[in-house]
């Protein structure tokens, strides 16, 4: 049997870090949104006894290191079942190690498509909870949409749907971000108003005005890219309604009202960007096809 699931990226519309969690974890409070920039998950069952990987982006690892190999052992031992064999291939679109949560939405594909194919009928919550083992996003990534997460990220609420023309999205190809220094030089960060509240009052009210200018990212103001802030000069002189850094970086994001003006974003920066996507917001997470 051959189970094919996409696996969407995400972006951050806000992204507070709250301090850190006596279990060294930190907790936040962010608005994610999904966006049609799309891996696509093949699972495919054999006769080994074996989880194998392969990929087509190079540096992935294709070894148990790798988080879809992480999601079907997780899934495995959630149902109650022994390992069976699967090989899963990732054809990967999103860029990696630019706070897309490209590893995690592949990870969540993993769990849907091993449900479908296995046929043990969980349900959406259960498929967040085997995610939770795998990583913060992965819960997001299955559920999708619009949402506010808090926590390490893992408790999710449901908002309206954010709705605009088109999404950019711009990963400087010279710049890739370590997670852990990333939170240590956001931890040394001034307290400062929730961005987060007010983007959930704006999402509620669809004030564009509002949203547009509560995009707000901790990693982006502790860390300082130049490329960052390079990319973003670009999206907002193409009159970008609003534009940020995704994740802990590096990729920027811009968002638009007019799918003429994104178009034109898109193409200035694809010149010198080849990781540079023209995207819609989506309402969905992985979905079987």
């Amino acid at each position: 049997m051959e189970i094919k699931v996409k696996a969407p990226a995400k972006i951050n519309l806000t992204l507070e870090v709250l301090g850190k969690r006596p279990d060294g974890y930190h907790n936040i409070s962010t608005v994610m949104q999904a966006v049609d920039l799309y891996d696509v998950i093949t699972i495919t069952d054999n006769d080994s006894g074996k989880v194998t990987i392969s990929c087509n982006y190079e540096g992935v690892p294709c070894d148990d290191s790798n988080i879809c190999a992480k999601a079907a052992y997780c899934f495995f031992d959630y149902c109650k079942m022994d390992v069976k064999g699967v090989h899963i291939d990732i054809n990967k679109t999103i860029p990696t190690q630019a706070g897309l949560a490209g590893g995690s939405s592949d990870g969540a594909a993993v769990i849907m498509g091993l449900n479908a194919m296995f046929s043990t009928m969980l349900k959406s919550d259960e498929m967040r909870a085997i995610g939770e083992k795998v990583g913060a996003d992965v819960p997001f990534c299955i559920e999708g949409g619009t949402k506010l997460c808090t926590g390490t990220g893992t408790t999710i609420k449901k908002l309206p749907t954010f709705r605009c023309s088109d999404i950019v999205i711009c990963k400087p190809d010279t710049v890739s971000v370590s997670t852990a220094e990333a939170y240590s030089k956001v931890d040394a960060l001034s307290p400062h108003p929730s961005y987060t509240d007010e983007m959930v009052k704006a999402l509620y009210s669809r004030d564009m005005f509002m949203i547009s200018t509560t995009i707000f990212n901790d990693f982006e103001l502790a860390l300082q890219i130049p490329e960052v802030n390079e990319i973003k000069r670009v999206m907002l002189s193409c009159k970008a309604r609003g534009a940020g850094m995704s994740g802990s970086g590096s990729a920027v994001f811009a968002i638009f009202t007019t799918s003429g003006r994104a178009k034109k974003c898109y193409e200035q920066l694809k010149e010198k960007y080849p990781e540079t996507f023209l995207c819609k917001p989506v309402k969905i997470g992985c979905a079987v096809d």
